[in-house]
C-alpha cells in the first residue's frame, strides 16, 4: 500500500465504513486495514543495506560511463552489456537507473494512431536509411546507406548496408530481401522513390525497369501517397531501432573496418536480438512466424533479375582503349571501333568488358590520378600489331629481331656516347644544282 491508497482508507473510514468493508473495497485484509488505521499510515519501505543492493554504486558508475560515451544507448543495450559483465539484476532495475541518469526518452504523441494489420504473405515494406552522419563519425570517407525490408505479418527483417541508393542498388536490395525471406509477398510497399518512378501530382508512375522487376517476381510495387509516410510505419520503426540500438552498440563494441564487416555484424545482431526474441506486438518470435509465413509467399523465379550496372561504350578507333568513369582501360587490339558492353556487379570493384556476349577483358576500377590502365597481354598484342602493320610505309619504325641483325650491323648501330664525324650530304647531286652556275 502506498500513501495514496492509505488516504483512500482514511477517507472511507471517516465516512463510517468498517474495516471489513474498506478491505473488500480496496482488496486488502481487514486486519491490515485495522493495523494501518491504528498506526496512522502504512509502514515505510524497508531499505536494503548497501551490500544487499542489486544496483550498487559500481554498476551505477558503469551505467553513467556507458551513457557518457554513448548518450543514445537504450536501456535494453545497457542491460545486455551489464549482464555480459556479470550484473545479476533485472531489466526494470536498469531502466530505473537509466531514467534517473538520463531522464525519460519518449514523450506523448500529438495524436492517437491505429496499427494496420496485414495477413501472412500479404505485404512487405522496404526503404533506404541515410547514415552519412554515422559514417562521418566513424571516419569513413564514403556515403553509407542501409536498405531495410520487413515482412509485415511475421516481422522478419533484413538490413543491407551499401554506399548508394541508385536504381541498381535499390533493385539489388529488393531482390536480396526476397531471397532472404524465401519467397515473394503479394505487395511491396515503399515511398515515392525516384529510383523506382516519377511523381506526377498525386500519381506515381513506375519506371520500365521497376515494372519488369515486379513482373518477374509476380508482386506489386505499391508506393505510399504523398505525405502518408506512416503507411509504412513498420519499416520506419525498424530504422529507429537501427539508429537508437544497433548503431550505438556497434560503436560501443568497436567501429567496423568496412561495409562488409558491418553487414556481417548486422546479420548476426538481427538473428540474436530480433528474430529470436518475442515481438512486443505479436508476442511471438519473428523466426517462428516467418517459418509459417513462408508457406504463404509465392516462389522465387528460376532466373534472378539482373541488377548489374550495365552501360555501352565505343572502343577508340586507333588505340584499343575504352573509357569508364573518366579512366581509359585496355581491350584486345581487334576491338578497335567496336561497340562493347561494360558490366559491373553492385558494389564490386571489378568490371567486365563484353563483345557479342563474350567477355574480352576484366579490369579493377582504378583510383587516384590514374588515366590509363593496360593489361599486360593487351599491351603486348597492341605493340606487336603496330610493329607488324604493312598498310603504310614505316619511315622511322622497323621491327628488328636478333636473327635478322648480324654482329657488324649491331656494332655499327651501337655508337655509344660522344661526338661523331658525319660526311656532308651531296646537296648538289640530290637537287641537280651545277656548282659552277651557282657561283656569283
Amino acid at each position: 500500500m502506498n500513501q495514496e491508497q492509505y488516504m483512500d482508507v482514511h477517507a472511507l473510514n471517516n465516512e463510517g465504513w468498517t474495516s471489513r468493508e474498506v478491505a473488500e473495497e480496496l482488496g486488502f485484509h481487514p486486519a491490515t486495514i485495522s493495523k494501518w488505521l491504528k498506526a496512522g499510515g502504512p509502514p515505510e519501505r524497508v531499505a536494503a543495506a548497501g551490500e544487499g543492493l542489486v544496483m550498487t554504486r559500481v554498476w551505477r558508475d558503469r551505467i553513467e560511463a556507458l551513457l557518457g560515451r554513448h548518450p543514445r544507448l537504450l536501456a535494453t543495450s545497457v542491460h545486455n552489456k551489464l549482464r555480459a559483465e556479470g550484473f545479476g539484476g533485472s531489466y526494470p532495475t536498469v531502466v530505473r537507473a537509466v531514467r534517473e541518469i538520463r531522464g525519460p526518452r519518449f514523450r506523448a504523441a500529438a495524436a492517437a494512431s491505429v496499427p494496420i494489420s496485414t495477413g501472412p504473405g500479404e505485404e512487405m515494406q522496404f526503404d533506404f536509411c541515410n547514415l552519412d552522419s554515422v559514417a562521418a563519425g566513424w571516419g569513413w570517407d564514403h556515403p553509407l546507406r542501409c536498405f531495410g525490408a520487413i515482412l509485415c505479418w511475421s516481422r522478419k527483417r533484413m538490413w543491407w548496408f551499401t554506399t548508394s541508393e541508385d536504381q541498381n542498388h535499390t533493385f539489388e536490395g529488393l531482390v536480396g530481401a526476397l531471397e532472404c525471406f524465401g519467397g515473394v509477398p503479394a505487395a511491396a510497399r515503399t515511398d515515392r522513390m525516384g529510383a523506382l518512378g516519377t511523381s506526377q501530382g498525386r500519381r506515381f508512375k513506375l519506371h520500365g525497369a521497376a515494372v519488369a522487376l515486379a513482373a518477374r517476381y509476380g508482386t506489386k510495387i505499391t508506393p505510399c501517397r504523398a505525405g502518408d509516410a506512416k503507411r509504412k510505419g513498420k519499416i520506419e520503426r525498424c530504422f529507429r531501432q537501427l539508429r537508437e540500438t544497433f548503431v550505438p552498440e556497434v560503436e560501443a563494441a568497436g567501429v567496423p573496418a568496412d561495409v562488409d564487416e558491418l553487414n556481417r555484424r548486422a546479420r548476426a545482431w538481427l538473428d540474436q536480438r530480433v528474430h529470436a526474441v518475442a515481438s512486443r506486438t505479436t508476442g511471438v518470435a519473428p523466426a517462428e512466424r516467418a517459418a509459417v509465413e513462408v508457406g504463404f509467399l509465392a516462389p522465387l523465379p528460376a532466373v534472378r533479375f539482373d541488377t548489374d550496372c550495365v552501360a555501352t561504350r565505343r572502343v577508340h578507333n586507333v588505340v584499343p582503349l575504352v573509357s569508364v568513369d573518366g579512366v581509359r582501360y585496355s581491350v584486345p587490339p581487334n576491338m578497335l571501333g567496336q561497340l562493347v558492353e561494360i558490366r559491373r556487379c553492385v558494389d564490386s570493384e571489378v568490371f567486365e568488358v563484353r563483345w557479342a556476349g563474350t567477355v574480352v577483358a576484366r579490369h579493377r576500377l582504378a583510383g587516384g590520378e590514374v588515366s590509363e590502365v593496360w593489361a599486360a597481354d593487351h599491351r603486348r598484342a597492341a605493340v606487336a600489331e603496330a610493329l607488324n602493320r604493312d598498310d603504310r610505309p614505316r619511315r622511322h619504325l622497323r621491327a628488328v629481331t636478333d636473327t635478322q641483325t648480324d654482329a657488324a650491323e649491331a656494332a655499327r648501330l651501337d655508337l655509344g656516347a660522344g661526338d661523331f664525324d658525319v660526311e656532308a650530304p651531296d646537296l648538289a647531286g640530290r637537287y641537280g644544282i651545277d656548282n659552277e652556275e651557282a657561283l656569283p
